[in-house]
């Protein structure tokens, strides 16, 4: 279950005209913590955005899988978008057993924190970006900075001077 301020986050992105991923963004951001802050481990990087993505679909966001996704995939987030529209009669969303939810968090309780490290979370987004087109990359840059707003571009150029000025010395 998301926190009610990752959900806030959410829908915040979402009623500024952000991507599906940015808005997904947030719950993946909420995992990596859990998993810092020892709630629970995790194998990988790609694991924690994995189940990030997946709470994100439950909570209603509408983040497609990539085109070369495998069908375990598809499969995952097709199930994960439909409980996130079907409600049980108490009018909640569907929730996992509690057999099942202890079983989970017992598993990821078995799992490091070393794939949240900042080198993990590095090699993979290095690895994802490499996969995408220059075209692809400049067109989600050129979007950001469009949904940035302008108070938003200036503290970010702002983070850049410094960034520069620090690297230089």
């Amino acid at each position: 279950m998301p926190e009610k301020k990752t959900t806030a986050r959410a829908r915040k992105d979402r009623r500024e005209g952000k991507s599906a991923s940015t808005q997904a963004g947030e719950y993946v951001r909420e995992e990596i913590d859990h998993v810092r802050e020892g709630k629970h481990g995790v194998r990988s990087a790609k694991q924690a955005i994995a189940i990030g993505l997946s709470k994100a679909r439950r909570d209603g966001v509408e983040a497609k899988p990539a085109k070369t996704a495998s069908a375990a995939t598809k499969k995952k987030a097709a199930q994960d978008t439909k409980a996130a529209t079907s409600k049980r009669s108490s009018g909640t969303t569907a929730k996992k057993s509690t057999a099942r939810k202890r079983a989970t968090t017992k598993a990821l309780k078995r799992e490091g924190t070393a794939g949240v490290s900042k080198r993990a979370l590095s090699t993979q987004a290095k690895k994802s970006a490499s996969k995408r087109t220059a075209s692809s990359r400049s067109t989600a840059a050129k979007k950001a900075a469009h949904t940035k707003g302008a108070a938003g571009r200036k503290t970010a150029a702002k983070k850049a001077a410094r960034t520069r000025a620090r690297k230089a010395s």
